[in-house]
């Protein structure tokens, strides 16, 4: 026990060593496996029931907060059920008769249109896949590619898409664009739970959660629909799952030395011609659809410049100074739909409530897209921005009387105020005006809370040039 327990902290980094790949040994689908991952029968299952593994658990599904399942029970319920049904819960596992109940059915709305669908499990079910999910992770993941960047420990979408750029600079001027249709819903089980014993985890128990979990039914209107095939997105093992099964693809495209990228089910392949690339499309679309079972979507995949193509939300772009990343129109497209729904004049909200919710919403478009060269963009979505809290204000202004009012308190003198507190300018055009720009000077929104992407990234890049000069 101690030896699994040191190695899975190597796995993670926390005894600071470097991750050292295993020997392999192939597989059915050539994944690659060693004899001392094996497990016996009940190591895997006491580290998963272990107090402290059960306690993080309970942590992690508390601290994702989430929607209740079908049970209606809140993740602030979860560690007291534990302390009275834990003990028969955990028995009721380990002789084998796991039912986790059937995920409610959740359709969100995709950015693109149509929607996607989520299966939410139990609070009580996303304990167990969580329990599962931090004891087999550190086990599994040292064996996944160096191109796989999606859901993994100490990856990110920024390190695929600088791998993607590093591409690019190479040389590589085509990228084969492959759009998996409905990924997450066609996985084969069977295919699936074979590969996940292939990376070593044996235990009957551990494989006996993964399949009922994955065979779990959908409810929606109180009817029940039992699954097949797919791993329901909702749950915390489906990422690890949906890893172990693309990793086949991943150890495919390395015996054929392609240069490529994958995050999740975004799977970007870079070649140095277009018939070179209209050719790997054909053998890639051939292997998952024979191999893997999967279906790719030809509308949705391409062959084209990775300079056209968006990658999770990126692009690549090409100046004096070499490759750069930047923001896709499509992902710039999103951002101002989100301003604009939250700054619609007629919400009639408080302006702190507006602000705050602003605040938040660029704040976590800042920390993604913060990699990008794009100061022009920032520039013209705070000054575009600042027009629209002008505007906002201007309507929550409403009579005359009350426009003077203010106008005059931010310095107006009160013939002129009178005046501009009658004009027959729309908002929209009033909001761009002097009327606005002379009294809602940019400094007066700064003072009461505007959030400013520029200022932000400034402020940031002068807080990493400071550690790097103090490290120095």
């Amino acid at each position: 026990m101690r030896e699994q327990k040191t190695r899975r902290l190597k796995a993670l980094g926390r005894l600071g060593e470097d991750r050292v790949e295993p020997e392999s040994s192939q597989g059915a689908f050539g994944v690659s496996a060693t004899e001392t991952d094996k497990q016996d029968s009940n190591s895997l299952c006491n580290e998963v029931f272990s107090a402290e593994n059960i306690e993080q658990a309970i942590y992690s599904v508390r601290k994702n907060k989430g929607a209740p399942g079908i049970d209606g029970m809140t993740v602030y319920e979860l560690e007291e059920w534990w302390k009275e049904h834990g003990a028969d819960e955990e028995r009721y596992i380990r002789e084998l008769h796991y039912r986790p109940a059937p995920v409610r059915k959740v359709e969100i709305p995709k950015p693109n249109g149509g929607t996607r669908e989520l299966g939410i499990p139990t609070v009580k079910d996303r304990m167990i896949q969580q329990a599962v999910l931090q004891v087999i992770t550190p086990l599994v993941d040292p064996s996944f590619s160096e191109h796989s960047f999606g859901f993994r420990p100490r990856r990110s979408a920024h390190q695929a898409i600088e791998c993607a750029r590093k591409y690019y600079e190479d040389g590589y001027k085509t990228v084969v664009d492959i759009d998996l249709k409905s990924y997450f819903d066609t996985v084969n089980h069977d295919i699936l739970m074979r590969l996940v014993e292939e990376k070593g985890i044996t235990d009957k128990v551990i494989l006996h959660i993964i399949r009922r979990s994955l065979i779990a039914g959908i409810m929606e209107g109180g009817v029940t629909t039992q699954r097949t095939e797919g791993t329901p997105q909702g749950g915390p093992l489906s990422p690890l799952l949906s890893n172990i099964y693309l990793d086949v693809l991943d150890k495919e495209l390395e015996a054929r030395g392609h240069a490529f990228v994958r995050y999740a089910d975004d799977v970007n392949i870079y070649v140095k011609s277009r018939r070179a690339g209209e050719r790997v499309m054909e053998t890639t679309t051939k292997f998952l659809e024979t191999k893997l079972r999967l279906t790719v979507n030809p509308e949705k995949s391409e062959v084209g410049s990775p300079s056209k193509f968006k990658f999770l939300g990126f692009s690549l772009g090409t100046d004096v100074g070499g490759v750069y990343i930047r923001v896709h129109p499509a992902s710039v497209k999103r951002l101002k739909d989100k301003i604009r729904q939250i700054t619609k004049r007629n919400r009639g909200i408080a302006l702190t409530r507006m602000l705050d919710e602003l605040k938040r919403a660029l704040t976590g478009w800042m920390n993604y897209y913060g990699v990008c060269k794009c100061k022009g963009l920032r520039e013209a979505t705070d000054e575009w921005l600042r027009r629209r809290i002008r505007q906002y204000l201007w309507k929550q202004w409403k009579k005359p009387s009350a426009r003077k009012r203010n106008l005059m308190k931010l310095g107006i003198d009160k013939e002129r105020a009178y005046m501009w507190s009658y004009t027959r300018r729309g908002y929209w055009r009033t909001a761009g005006s002097p009327i606005l720009s002379r009294t809602l000077t940019n400094q007066y929104l700064s003072k009461i809370g505007l959030f400013s992407m520029l200022e932000h990234y400034m402020k940031k890049s002068e807080g990493k040039r400071t550690a790097a000069c103090g490290t120095a």
